[in-house]
């Protein structure tokens, strides 16, 4: 057996090594944009359903306390505008958190993504 011989049984199994990387890292990159792919659908599913039947709660339960303050109040248009307040108070806090809403979101999808 010569050189060239041995020279060219290194490189046959050097590509076949490379062809079986090729293919399995193919395979393992399909799987991980599965995972990836059904972890976004369920999250999204999931949040689609709960923030659904949340919002629903909410808005009879805002429905329900702008009445309640409204007759306290005597006048029901006060009541729907302290509930309104309510509202934009909560929506000014989250604006001014939303720095760390972004970096909690972050931390736990990049758990997730990068496992």
């Amino acid at each position: 057996m010569s050189v060239f011989e041995s020279f060219g049984d290194t490189t046959d199994k050097a590509t076949d090594i490379g062809e079986r990387y090729i293919k399995t890292s193919r395979q393992y990159f399909k799987l991980k944009v599965f995972q990836q792919l059904t972890f976004s659908i369920s999250l999204l599913l999931k949040l689609l359903i709960i923030g659904g039947l949340a919002f629903v709660g909410i808005l009879f339960l805002s429905v329900s306390l702008a009445i309640y303050i409204g007759d306290e109040m005597e006048n029901r248009f006060m009541g729907y505008i302290v509930v309104g307040l309510i509202y934009l108070i909560l929506a000014l806090i989250a604006f001014f958190c939303k720095s760390v809403i972004d970096r909690k979101i972050i931390s736990k999808i990049s758990m997730k993504f990068f496992k």
